[in-house]
């Protein structure tokens, strides 16, 4: 996607962030949102990631919610005051405009203007490595700009004149309006493509009964920091807002001996756009077809029971037929934590009502990690059978199989060589196991 709101611009932007305080408006019946600074914060983050100047920065409480401008007409006055003093060029809000509230604010404040919606579908148009992420963020983009066209082309006169009476032609908007609608089909139909080819991959790593575990949590949570620590991989890990977009599985090997595919998806964040909501459907379907899913939460962030709040929205949004069974939480980062707050919270952990209670760790330091791993490998046994089988000693392949796709709780030989096995096998990996066996027999 190119840099719509930053284009024919220098190469370093100087920019103000604004953060709307529309908490005590009262038109305004949203859920609960992150406290002012942490909004704040967060806006200047993404900011950051779009490499722009934070010039300058200011949260405005509004009572009332102006159609026109958002804000009243003082605190336009004052943004633009603030814009001026520090010579910024951009004036980034940090919540959702519509078409007349961005290009009103355009014209009064004398400088262009970006939304939270539009600065995270930049965010994650420059992101986007994998075919399938840049389908979905270029229709998530298309669906924004739809709505905007109003402002794009206000100045344009309408069009040569069509048909036999010389009436009025077809006005820019509207050739621009069946454009991206024909786009958008378009675009939707290649999704549809890249959501059946997923299916097709999913279908094959069922033939290999691996169990699929997914990890999920808001943006800079230390997802991909623990998948790396998990896996040995080296998926991207900055302390940076969406650092990695893309889905990637890698293969975890477990205590018991079994594998296991671990997937870390697309972080979520507040106020997260419809539009990419919509778009990212096809990633998170990874989520639903998880045998186990790990939330991971920052708990060194203050703000860390809003972020729950967060995810567990989308999620419900997303996936409103999710198994909530199939997850527990994972804390992460009590590295920083002081020892006081840590042991706090190790007392919190052992003394959740949830069926499955938290577990603190630290991707950074390992610490938690193999009692994570032993959840983990429990888990995933949970479905199956025990059985006992004999094996040959030349059926070398078919025991190396239980292993690798079975939890063998108890093995010994006897006095003519042969093994004798318990094990835990899912059905599919059993009849995977009796072809084998027959094979070698």
């Amino acid at each position: 996607m190119t840099d719509k709101y930053i284009d024919n611009a220098p190469d370093i932007v100087r920019a103000v962030v604004i953060d709307p305080d529309i908490a005590h408006a009262a038109e305004q019946r949203a859920a609960p949102r992150l406290l002012e600074d942490s909004r704040l914060d967060e806006a200047i983050g993404l900011a950051l990631a779009l490499d722009l100047e934070i010039a300058g920065s200011l949260s405005v409480r509004v009572r009332k919610l102006n159609p026109a401008t958002l804000f009243g007409a003082g605190k336009v006055e004052e943004i633009k005051a603030l814009c001026e003093e520090v010579d910024a060029s951009l004036c980034v809000v940090n919540g959702s405009l519509t078409p007349i509230q961005q290009r009103n604010l355009e014209k009064e404040l004398e400088r262009k203007v970006i939304d939270r919606t539009g600065m995270i579908l930049e965010i994650f148009g420059r992101r986007a490595r994998t075919r399938e992420g840049k389908l979905q963020v270029e229709l998530a983009r298309l669906e924004y700009e739809k709505s905007r066209l109003v402002r794009t082309w206000t100045h344009l006169e309408r069009q040569r004149a069509t048909g036999t009476t010389g009436g009025p032609g077809e006005t820019q908007i509207e050739l621009d309006r069946r454009m991206i609608a024909d786009k958008i089909k378009q675009l939707k139909t290649e999704l549809d493509e890249v959501r059946r080819t997923r299916a097709l991959h999913r279908v094959q790593r069922k033939k290999v009964p691996y169990p699929i575990v997914a990890l999920v949590g808001y943006t800079n949570a230390g997802k991909s920091t623990l998948f790396n620590h998990l896996t040995r991989a080296e998926v991207v890990a900055k302390d940076l807002l969406f650092a990695t977009l893309d889905t990637t599985l890698r293969t975890l090997k477990l205590p018991n001996g079994r594998s296991a595919m671990l997937s870390d998806t697309v972080g979520f964040i507040s106020d997260l756009p419809h539009e990419l909501v919509a778009a990212f459907r096809a990633t998170l379907e990874e989520v639903e077809q998880a045998d186990l899913i790990l939330h991971v939460r920052d708990v060194s962030n203050p703000e860390t029971e809003a972020q729950r709040q967060d995810v567990e929205q989308v999620l419900q949004h997303i996936l409103p037929d999710l198994d909530r069974g199939r997850m527990f939480e994972v804390w992460n980062k009590i590295d920083l934590l002081d020892p006081d707050s840590k042991e706090v919270l190790y007392a919190r952990s052992v003394t959740s009502r949830d069926a499955q209670k938290p577990l603190p760790v630290s991707a950074v330091t390992g610490e938690g990690i193999e009692a994570l791993l032993a959840r983990v490998a429990n888990l995933v046994d949970a479905d199956g059978e025990e059985i006992d089988l004999v094996l040959e000693p030349h059926q070398g392949d078919a025991l190396a199989f239980l292993y690798q796709h079975g939890r063998v709780i108890a093995r010994h030989e006897d006095e003519d060589g042969k093994v004798h096995v318990k094990v835990k096998l899912s059905d599919m990996a059993y009849g995977r196991y009796e072809r084998l066996s027959n094979a070698q027999s």
